[in-house]
């Protein structure tokens, strides 16, 4: 079973990352994060748009 990564690393790890990527991203960090969630969202509904059909092409078969 896959741990979130919060399990994985302590406080200070994490505040380390977040102080690299500002220093990469700086002012482009807002614009980066909403690109990232975007995608994170547009996957989730492919995901579910597939499950979707997978379901319907199950309920065909039981007929």
């Amino acid at each position: 079973m896959m741990q979130p990564l919060a399990f994985l690393l302590g406080h200070w790890e994490i505040i380390v990352i977040l102080v690299i990527a500002l220093l990469l991203f700086g002012t482009r960090l807002p614009k980066v994060a909403r690109s990232l969630g975007q995608g994170v969202s547009e996957f989730k509904g492919g995901l579910k748009g597939i499950k979707d059909e997978v379901d319907k092409a199950g309920e065909k078969e039981s007929e």
